[in-house]
């Protein structure tokens, strides 16, 4: 990784108003407790805008002030966990880490020469995905909430935000940065900002003394990103169509994330066919479901916290990684969740398996299958903090090994996916023709 930056100052920011007594807890739940035990590493990188001429200072200033209102809402992201097996927060108002950087190189220079891993500097401490956002931390308590904001040459500005697992999802931190960006904008323009509140769900106390289902990295892995335009997309939707309409279970209605998560695994398995044994073995994809519009009754978008489901599609040979077959499983995984008639229900669901042989097994189908999120149609590039919309937005650091994030792109012409799989893979994908096709 290139050094490019230097730290400018290091502080915390604690919430404009004091957490209610009534609030000082705040329970995990049982998706929260199961979910890894690593922080969530989005950056949003924004060029200098022609009509705002605030200084780097000014900017500064603002980003504090708001990130100090924005606290007071969501004040679980302001307090202390545990940082082993947490099963509750203390909402103690302690604050959020906020550091500030200067950056040895134009916006337009970042975007043009760097590589996935060079995007890690702009976190605190060039910590990501990792337990603690702090190298030196010997504490037990984890400051959840961590914010880096760094000053190009050209007047331009990457905000890093850096959010523990344990507490949210990426909706959760999509829709914390959304807010954040709103309240700086009112904050600078002095109009009065009336958002709709984070919805935090009340939890009765249970600790299944559980660090949380494990994605093992490797140093024998790289992270790249694939774009497919919207057009491309269409023709492989029209390709499974066409795939399928003579298979006893044709594919009529696929939806982007479905095929696109299709070719991704299709083209990954090939690759680790042609550079290891030269023949199929038995994997599967794990696919993270955002649940908070799928159930009978759904929740709010903005209600913060893990609210995902797994679905895990296995195949044992070739002939299941026809789109016929995988698609019609990923869609009947969906279903499941759709039939889930409210958080409740869910949540006594996830009770069911919370038996340490449950954990187990579940940890073992993480190991060996490719896992695929989408943040599609998440508003990451609706957020805006009087500087514009961004032109980029990236999940930083390296992956889990065989994982694949799909992300809308800027104007939503097409899909971005990060992609991580090991070194030799990654050579061999990117020559594949079937998958260069769609890009």
């Amino acid at each position: 990784m290139r050094h490019l930056h230097t730290i400018i100052s290091k502080e915390i920011i604690k919430p404009s108003s004091p957490t209610p007594s009534h609030l000082k807890t705040y329970n995990l739940s049982l998706l929260d407790q199961m979910s890894v035990n690593t922080f969530m590493p989005m950056v949003t990188f924004f060029p200098i805008n022609s009509g705002i001429h605030r200084s780097s200072h000014d900017k500064t200033l603002d980003l504090k002030n708001s990130l100090s209102q924005t606290l007071s809402k969501y004040y679980p992201f302001a307090g202390r966990h545990a940082k082993f097996a947490p099963a509750y927060v203390d909402c103690n108002d302690n604050g959020a880490e906020f550091l500030e950087a200067s950056v040895d190189r134009t916006l337009s220079e970042f975007l043009q020469n760097s590589q996935h891993e060079d995007l890690d500097q702009f976190f605190p401490h060039g910590l990501v995905n990792e337990k603690s956002n702090r190298r030196d931390d010997d504490d037990l308590d984890v400051i959840p909430l961590a914010v880096q904001v760094n000053h190009f040459e050209c007047g331009g500005v990457a905000v890093a935000v850096s959010l523990s697992h344990k507490i949210a999802d990426a909706c959760s931190l999509a829709h914390l940065i959304s807010d954040w960006a709103k309240t700086t904008q009112f904050c600078t323009s002095g109009e009065k900002y009336s958002p709709i509140d984070p919805q935090f769900i009340p939890m009765e106390y249970m600790n299944i003394n559980y660090e949380g289902l494990s994605l093992k990295r490797s140093n024998d892995c790289v992270t790249r990103s694939f774009t497919f335009p919207n057009s491309k997309i269409n023709d492989l939707k029209l390709k499974v169509v066409t795939m399928t309409s003579e298979s006893g279970t044709p594919i009529t209605n696929p939806t982007r994330v479905e095929v696109l998560n299709w070719l991704l695994y299709k083209c990954a398995v090939s690759a680790s066919i042609n550079n290891n044994s030269g023949s199929f073995k038995p994997t599967g994809v794990s696919h993270l479901t955002n649940i908070r519009s799928k159930m009978t009754e759904p929740l709010p978008e903005n209600t913060m916290g893990n609210l995902f489901m797994i679905g895990d599609i296995v195949t044992n040979n070739e002939s299941e990684m026809k789109p016929e077959v995988f698609i019609s499983e990923f869609k009947k995984k969906k279903m499941m969740f759709q039939s889930l008639p409210n958080i409740q229900s869910t949540f006594g669901l996830v009770s069911s398996i919370c038996s340490k042989a449950a954990l187990e097994e579940h940890q073992r189908k993480l190991d060996v299958s490719y896992i695929c999120t989408s943040l599609c149609r998440y508003p990451a590039y609706e957020i805006d903090f009087g500087w514009g919309k961004p032109v980029k937005v990236a999940i930083a650091g390296n992956l889990r090994k065989n994982s694949f994030i799909l992300m809308d792109a800027p104007n939503g012409d097409s899909i971005e996916a990060f992609v991580c799989l090991g070194k030799g893979d990654m050579e061999t994908i990117r020559s594949d023709p079937e998958l260069l096709a769609f890009l």
